[in-house]
């Protein structure tokens, strides 16, 4: 099985981001790629936009059909990096004018197999153009982890900001997740500083292939993301990775070698907590 992470540059034009992700789709596929990830944000990078678009999506589902599309006319999974939802899992309507900032992940023909919505949210202060960064004056947290069988194995999802809450993983860990999904729009002064370190030891800690699939540069609204995504190995090598820019990268998952790495170094059956 081989896994795609696409890097994309989304803009606040809808249709412009769904054509760049159908190219970066084909091209992964026809590559040989079994299951695509798409970054945060894929669809509408522009957080003003989030309740309107997330009140049509509703309505007509537009983004969701073209994903279902996408994985019936190749024949692959996709993890849908995250979209604006206004309703909860249990289809009750997010107060105060937000949205849950949805992962959702569609088998191969189509039908949406599980959803996680983004736990962590990022509020804080960067020395970047835009300095200070506060998700949840838009983006009400998820409730709960979310872990899905697939072909490629178990997976756990994640987005972002998660990414440096380690018991997140732990727990997925714990609950059978051999890869990590981490679709994410992780700027630029933070990913130059952590993105790498924290994603190998995700990987590393919890023997786990690790997704990470980032936003890739600058940005209509004048904020600038890493890119840099990587696919890691449970012994947190570094399977692929590009820099900047638009494109994607592919690896093959073998999940004997995860257990036959699990086997010889137990680590998480050597846990006290």
């Amino acid at each position: 099985m081989r896994i795609a992470a696409l890097q994309m540059i989304s803009s606040d034009v809808l249709a412009d981001n769904l054509m760049q992700a159908a190219q970066l789709i084909a091209v992964a596929a026809t590559a040989g790629a079994n299951f695509v990830v798409l970054p945060e944000n894929f669809a509408l990078f522009s957080a003003a936009h989030y309740r309107e678009l997330a009140e049509q999506e509703d309505q007509q589902k537009n983004i969701q059909r073209f994903l279902a599309q996408q994985c019936r006319q190749w024949c692959i999974w996709i993890c849908a990096g995250t979209l604006p939802l206004y309703k909860t899992m249990d289809d009750q309507i997010i107060p105060n004018y937000k949205v849950r900032s949805a992962c959702l992940l569609l088998d191969d023909e189509g039908n949406l197999v599980g959803r996680y919505d983004k736990m962590h949210l990022f509020d804080v202060q960067v020395a970047d153009r835009q300095g200070q960064y506060c998700e949840s004056a838009t983006i009400a947290p998820g409730e709960q982890p979310v872990l899905v069988d697939s072909p490629l194995g178990k997976i756990g999802l994640s987005i972002c900001y998660d990414l440096r809450f380690p018991e997140l993983y732990r727990f997925l860990s714990s609950q059978g997740a051999e890869i990590l999904l981490v679709p994410s729009a992780f700027t630029q002064v933070t990913g130059q500083a952590h993105w790498e370190i924290l994603l190998r030891a995700r990987a590393i800690e919890n023997q786990c292939y690790v997704i990470g699939c980032n936003q890739g540069g600058m940005h209509s609204s004048g904020r600038e993301t890493f890119g840099h995504s990587m696919i890691i190995n449970p012994w947190g090598e570094i399977l692929a990775q590009m820099e900047k820019g638009v494109g994607w990268i592919m690896a093959e998952i073998d999940l004997q070698k995860l257990q036959e790495l699990r086997q010889a170094m137990p680590v998480l059956n050597h846990r006290k907590f």
